[in-house]
């Protein structure tokens, strides 16, 4: 029994020990995984930290850009950003679960992408008021599978507000080029109704018979009234080289024509201050020259008008010569100067030099402006060389090529043998005859005042030829040349002003064997010394033979409402035979064509319809009368459009409307001639054949 006792005993004690230590065992690996935990449960703290440090960043950066995200899933939002939820006047967590949409005013068509995205700006309405918003919207997959609708959006308002600024401005820019069309074509249209009647008239009047000098003064008065034109077109040229539209002739002209048309231009308005004006050209120019006239006309007109203005003393010269390819021509006056601060901005617009020692006169200022763009267009340059108290040099290089196999203007005569004795002070003038006269072989002396002039007289008894300038300083003139016939000088010529020609009387009564007027050509200066002098003029040899009829009877309908211009273009017919009748508006147009449609008066041959005329305009006459001819099966009757609007838009709206050509005012003679030889020589043909 004691053994039985001591043997559980034992046994007790072992499993209590194997208990004990297995008991021990599982302390060890509980402590070890609770170690283990509480390491993953820190590690897991970090990480959530982390990601929540993480999140902060990612929406404070969103947040900073300004964006606005939310994401919608069955039109419910699931999440939406503080831009957003302001965008609805709600905080974030309001946002979120709710269905509010922004109230959107205007939508603009999508743009779709390849990848599904859709890309479109939404004007919303808000409590601050009107926002634009530039969506980009995509589809989001999130967990299990399912997907929500994701915009992200972004504030465009200020780039909307740039482009309705920048799309008013154009419509304002273009609104004022459109309104300066108009204007430009209302301020031509209204230049060329009278210089039509001006130039017309003094074209009828050389037509008749005159007297040498007056015939002079027609000339002088188309001339100028050309130049007129010329200016008018200048100034619409100007614009259109601003806009970069000038279209440049590429023509042959007489260029050393041209230089003294401008000089005798510019004598008048310098003579009138009591200065001259006079031109020299080389021997080498060629007569003819291919470029635009007009352009360079103007450019000189401006340069040498410019020059008179500023002048009070001396005078002004004008030389051309050729400088390697080109053509130089310069503009001196012996004005004030020009200060050298101020040789680049007088040819801004709107400039005018004012400065000590230099007067302030008037004009606008866009004279240089002008010349300096039309030279740039045409190739070439305008450079100044100025000094205070002793006047400016223009000078213009235009890259104007010879007529191909023109000579230079003149070889002249031969004066070896004169002896010229000059008697003038002007500055230019003088020296240009002189240098003239030196260029075909005579000897010159020149004396700038009677004292002078008498002092050469009675040192050289050779001189076979006096020049004296009625502006001699000293005066006297009348005296000297008798001084000159007694010394056995052969030709004493006295150099006028055409104000002074007027009122001077004879020169032959004063003792002059001849008179040059001023400023003096040099075909003029050839002709009176000698060489190729040409007879006397007589009033038949002056005035122009009488245009004979070209057409019999061609019945003319002319729809003009200016009084002038209707009587220059019905006198002008009736010089060509035709039979003008004159219609004073639209209405009476339509009037008078449809009577001879229907054959209540003799049929026209031809209409000449003024583009603006009150009642109705001479469009609007044209498809009348279109309209009436289809009705009537009638033949088709010649309409030209008579307009003072010269641009090619303005042509083919008349073509447009039925005219069959446009005549521009001034009206060329030339061709409203063509017109009428043309409607003749069919008016024949049909004859003959009947």
């Amino acid at each position: 029994m004691p053994v039985v006792v001591a043997v559980a005993t034992s046994l007790l004690a072992v499993l209590s020990g194997a208990a004990a230590l297995w008991l021990l065992r599982e302390r060890g690996r509980v402590v070890r995984q609770a170690a283990a935990i509480a390491g993953d449960v820190e590690r897991l703290n970090d990480r959530l930290w982390e990601l929540a440090d993480s999140e902060e960043r990612y929406r404070s950066l969103i947040e900073a850009q300004g964006d606005l995200i939310v994401r919608r899933s069955e039109g419910r939002i699931v999440y939406a950003n503080a831009a957003y939820a302001a965008l609805l006047g709600l905080d974030e967590n309001a946002a979120v679960g709710s269905l509010h949409r922004p109230q959107v005013r205007i939508t603009r068509p999508a743009q779709a992408l390849a990848d599904g995205v859709r890309i479109f700006d939404e004007c919303i309405e808000t409590e601050a008021g009107e926002r634009w918003i530039s969506w980009v919207e995509t589809v989001v997959p999130v967990a299990a599978g399912q997907a929500v609708l994701q915009r992200v959006g972004r504030d465009i308002s200020a780039r909307i507000a740039g482009e309705r600024a920048l799309e008013e401005a154009r419509s304002r820019a273009e609104e004022a080029s459109a309104a300066k069309s108009r204007f430009l074509a209302t301020v031509s249209h209204e230049f060329r109704t009278p210089l039509n009647g001006i130039l017309g008239m003094a074209d009828l009047l050389g037509d008749t018979r005159l007297e040498p000098e007056q015939a002079t003064y027609v000339r002088a008065l188309r001339t100028s009234g050309e130049a007129l034109l010329g200016l008018v077109d200048g100034i619409l040229d100007f614009a259109k080289v601003e806009a970069g539209k000038l279209e440049l002739a590429d023509d042959p002209f007489d260029l050393a024509l041209l230089i003294e048309d401008v000089t005798e231009l510019m004598a008048p308005r310098a003579q009138a201050k009591g200065i001259e004006v006079s031109a020299l050209l080389a021997a080498d120019l060629p007569q003819f020259i291919r470029g635009d006239a007009e352009r360079l006309r103007q450019i000189l007109l401006n340069l040498v008008g410019n020059a008179v203005k500023f002048t009070e003393r001396g005078g002004v010269g004008i030389r051309a010569e050729r400088n390697g390819e080109a053509i130089l021509v310069a503009v001196a006056d012996t004005g004030p100067g020009i200060p050298a601060e101020r040789l680049e901005s007088i040819f801004e617009e709107f400039e005018q030099v004012e400065s000590a020692g230099v007067p302030t006169t008037g004009g606008t200022g866009l004279g240089l402006a002008i010349a300096r763009r039309l030279a740039a267009a045409m190739g070439g340059t305008i450079q100044v060389e100025s000094t205070l108290g002793q006047g400016a040099t223009f000078r213009l290089s235009l890259p104007l090529r010879a007529v191909a196999g023109a000579a230079p203007a003149t070889e002249g005569p031969d004066w070896r043998g004169k002896r010229l004795l000059v008697a003038s002070g002007a500055p230019f003038s003088a020296g240009y005859l002189a240098e003239l006269a030196r260029r075909h072989g005579a000897t010159v002396i020149l004396a700038v005042d009677r004292q002078a002039a008498l002092a050469r007289l009675k040192e050289d008894a050779a001189l076979t030829t006096v020049l004296v300038d009625r502006a001699l300083p000293g005066g006297d003139v009348e005296g000297l040349a008798e001084v000159a016939r007694q010394a056995g000088v052969a030709e004493i010529v006295i150099m006028l002003s055409p104000a002074e020609r007027r009122g001077y009387g004879s020169p032959f009564t004063a003792g002059f064997t001849g008179f040059l007027v001023k400023p003096v050509r040099a075909r003029s200066l050839q002709e009176r010394l000698g060489g190729t002098r040409r007879p006397p003029e007589t009033a038949a040899t002056a005035t122009p033979v009488a245009t004979p009829a070209l057409a019999n009877g061609l019945q003319v309908l002319v729809a003009e409402d200016n009084e002038i211009n209707a009587l220059l273009v019905t006198r002008t017919l009736e010089h060509f035979g035709c039979v003008p009748t004159w219609a004073r508006d639209g209405s009476e147009a339509i009037r008078l064509a449809e009577a001879a449609l229907a054959g209540q008066r003799p049929a026209f041959d031809l209409a000449l319809l003024d583009i603006r005329m009150p009642v109705l305009d001479g469009i609007a006459v044209a498809r009348r009368i279109r309209a009436a001819e289809r009705a009537r099966g009638a033949a088709r009757l010649p309409i030209l459009a008579v307009t003072a609007n010269t641009s090619e838009e303005d042509r083919r709206a008349a073509l447009a409307g039925g005219m069959d050509d446009c005549l521009a005012k001034p009206l060329s003679r030339d061709a409203l001639r063509a017109w009428v030889e043309k409607l003749a020589g069919a008016a024949k043909t049909s004859a003959r054949s009947a």
